[in-house]
């Protein structure tokens, strides 16, 4: 049987700024209401939505209490010292976050209908193979753009980058996937192809050299760099071959395709990379696997649903000017 939420009552010490107001108070202050439940849901708890709100405990708990008492609905279930969303919690949630987001940003809103951008945050999270691949030219031209508004880069990728993202920490984030999970939405943004590395003088590259094809059953036959084993490219590899019924063994761990290449340029074994990090000014043999391997997208990873501030939708703007041959599609993209 479902319980009605049982919020902490309002003080009444001198100290509580609405201790003394009536509970009508609450009535049909809608916008505050929903501002007071979003915050709890961001937050996690009452007490720190209040510090973002800056008021008293109490005066969310009113809030919410009213939220529910004029729609007659439960929003939250408590579990312990923690809050869960009911059912109807969750689409109050899903309506709430738009109307909020849209009349917090609303100036800056109006601002951006008429190319202005002067104040306001930027978080993005990526992987540093976007980070120092992807991003510098559309970072470079928003920066020069819009240079007061605060842009955070974040650094992560995978399970940390979705957990970012989940927890409204992170704007958007710009990376490779693979699986797409039902919350989150992926979009496509450049393709690149898939490329064997090796050293010049390597067998391999001798070989490509002089006109021969190099085969996925002779790369097995070689130690592989790869990157570590829960990230993308290590399942990748394994698919393709276990596909062809082949096996390949690793040498060497080691983060980041810059790091990878370094360590091929050693001699220390050979790779299979996108060639997203290949630049032409290395000392190494590229060997096309187009054959073997699909092509890797990096794209737009947003949350389902994610309301995208102004800032977030020009620095989308910006990232689809600089690869326009593939973004069709991209939220705020025209």
């Amino acid at each position: 049987m479902m319980h009605r939420t049982i919020l902490p009552e309002p003080a009444t010490d001198a100290h509580s700024d609405m201790a003394t107001d009536s509970p009508l108070y609450y009535k049909n202050n809608r916008l505050k209401q929903l501002r007071a439940f979003y915050q709890v849901v961001r937050c996690g708890s009452i007490s720190k939505a209040a510090e973002k709100l800056f008021l008293s405990q109490p005066s969310v708990s009113l809030q919410i209490q009213a939220l529910e008492r004029e729609l007659d609905i439960v929003l939250f279930e408590r579990r312990g010292p923690h809050l869960k969303l009911t059912p109807e919690g969750e689409v109050m949630y899903q309506l709430a976050e738009p109307l909020v987001d849209g009349i917090d940003s609303l100036q800056e809103t109006f601002a951006a209908h008429f190319g202005k951008l002067d104040s306001g945050d930027l978080n993005i999270g990526a992987g540093e193979s976007t980070i120092l691949y992807i991003l510098p030219e559309p970072m470079r031209r928003f920066v020069t753009l819009y240079p007061r508004v605060r842009m955070k880069l974040h650094n992560v990728t995978g399970r940390d980058g979705l957990k970012m993202l989940r927890a409204d920490e992170i704007d958007f984030a710009v990376g490779s996937m693979l699986e797409v999970p039902e919350d989150i939405e992926y979009e496509p943004v450049v393709n690149y192809d898939p490329m064997l590395i090796t050293p010049l003088d390597h067998p391999l590259a001798r070989k490509f050299a002089a006109g021969g094809e190099v085969t996925l059953e002779d790369v097995s036959g070689y130690g592989l760099i790869l990157p570590p084993s829960h990230l993308s490219t290590w399942r990748i590899v394994k698919y393709v071959f276990q596909q062809h019924n082949l096996t390949f063994k690793v040498t060497m761990e080691a983060g980041g395709w810059e790091v990878i290449k370094k360590y091929v340029g050693l001699g220390m074994g050979i790779s299979i990379v996108t060639d997203i990090c290949l630049e032409g000014s290395e000392p190494l043999a590229r060997i096309p696997l187009t054959k073997y391997f699909p092509q890797r997208s990096y794209g737009l990873v947003s949350r389902r649903g994610r309301f995208l501030s102004p800032q977030a939708r020009r620095f989308i703007e910006i990232l689809a000017e600089e690869y326009r041959s593939s973004v069709a599609g991209l939220p705020g993209v025209e």
